[in-house]
């Protein structure tokens, strides 16, 4: 009887055209995930709903990212990036066109779970995986802060862009045109598709549910898990209701989106820094500063006068706290565990980040109607950036035993 042979892994690709392809799709889906918040206020205005149904619906979709996040990294650390991203680029799509067409809070929050499943497979979290394996252990940290980098450059593209599109076409219009250039996503798919190489040592060969268990009884990764929580809210919160917290203050709607565009760009030089601070200072070390360095922004903007400058000038600070935690946070993961299940475990701490975007959104929405002030929130954002600063202090930075305990 002639024995059928098994699919051939994928030969690996040269690491430059994985973090190109990737970065690209990464930084065109979450360009266009950033900007949500811009349709805030013109959306609620529409619809004759308050803020609450729009953030409900916002906050519904990172968890649904967070959730589907999980399961894409499953799919793509077994059979590739490619096609996740296609499916995930399809739901992405699905979901501006319902929020295109809606005309209720449950249209919005429809829109808002197929958005949330499309960017689990476009994101960081399902392209993470294939640049771990592609980059040799010592380029790791620098070739996922380049992915991180990409999420930067596409806030700072998208912003302007999608401001621009709702200038001259409105913003019902300027979805359907959002919509139409996330469809130039699938044919980048194409360098990350086919199963991944299975170059991993014995040791490192391990069964999805060893894979799981290992995690979740490791004491590092459940603070890492933990911690994760607070860039979520933190970083949901400030780029929804950003906008609206800036006409709030009698301020003109390009303050905003001058202010969330530049965060997008020193994302750029935070990010750049943090993969190449793992070289001089431990990760945890630099994961705990880059929290406490967040609650000294959000005093500002209670404590300061909120002009023009003000907002700009912290929000390019954030900026360089923004996505500095992407490098370190999975870098760590694969420290801990290797890259065999690297897109899944780090989409289990995603998922921690998107219950805290969930948490984030859903708060900020309803304190604002309930007090008509965000000043709670920020707050909580303070007091959660003290405690994830703590939680990752204690972080032992050394892979779990059965690797340990393997040759180099």
């Amino acid at each position: 009887m002639q024995k059928v042979a098994p699919p051939a892994s994928v030969a690996p690709r040269p690491l430059w055209v994985v973090v190109l392809s990737a970065g690209l799709i990464i930084g065109i889906a979450m360009g266009i995930r950033q900007v949500m918040g811009l349709y805030l206020t013109p959306m609620t205005k529409e619809l004759g709903i308050g803020r609450e149904p729009f953030s409900t619906a916002m906050a519904v979709a990172n968890l649904s990212w967070g959730v589907c996040a999980v399961f894409a990294g499953m799919v793509a650390d077994r059979y590739g990036a490619g096609r996740v991203v296609v499916a995930g680029t399809l739901a992405s799509m699905a979901g501006m066109y319902y929020m295109w067409a809606a005309r209720s809070g449950f249209d919005l929050l429809v829109g808002g779970v197929l958005m949330g499943v499309g960017v689990s497979g476009t994101g960081l979290n399902a392209l993470v995986g294939a640049a771990g394996r592609a980059a040799p252990p010592e380029k790791r940290t620098s070739a996922i802060a380049a992915l991180g980098m990409a999420s930067g450059i596409g806030g700072f593209v998208a912003f302007p862009y999608t401001h621009l599109l709702m200038d001259l076409y409105g913003w019902q219009t300027s979805l359907l045109l959002l919509l139409v250039t996330s469809a130039v996503v699938m044919p980048l798919a194409w360098p990350l598709a086919g199963k991944p190489a299975d170059n991993s040592s014995l040791v490192d060969r391990q069964s999805l549910v060893g894979a799981f268990w290992e995690a979740f009884t490791h004491p590092s990764y459940m603070l890492l898990v933990t911690g994760f929580f607070v860039c979520g809210f933190h970083v949901a919160f400030y780029g929804v209701h950003l906008p609206a917290f800036v006409a709030d203050k009698g301020l003109d709607g390009s303050v905003a989106v001058t202010a969330l565009t530049l965060v997008g760009l020193a994302n750029l030089v935070g990010t750049y820094i943090a993969g190449q601070s793992g070289r001089f200072i431990e990760k945890r070390r630099g994961l705990s500063l880059i929290y406490f360095g967040r609650c000294f922004i959000f005093l500002g903007l209670l404590f300061l006068p909120i002009t023009p400058t003000t907002v700009i000038g912290l929000s390019i600070l954030l900026g360089l706290f923004w996505l500095s935690t992407v490098p370190l946070t999975s870098s760590l993961v694969a420290t801990f565990f290797g890259t065999r299940w690297m897109s899944m475990l780090f989409g289990v701490v995603f998922l921690s980040h998107q219950v805290g975007s969930f948490c984030g959104l859903w708060l900020a929405g309803y304190l604002y109607d309930a007090t008509k002030s965000y000043d709670a929130m920020w707050w909580i954002s303070i007091a959660l950036g003290l405690f994830a600063a703590a939680v990752h202090w204690p972080i032992q930075e050394r892979p779990v035993a059965r690797l340990a305990a393997s040759p180099a």
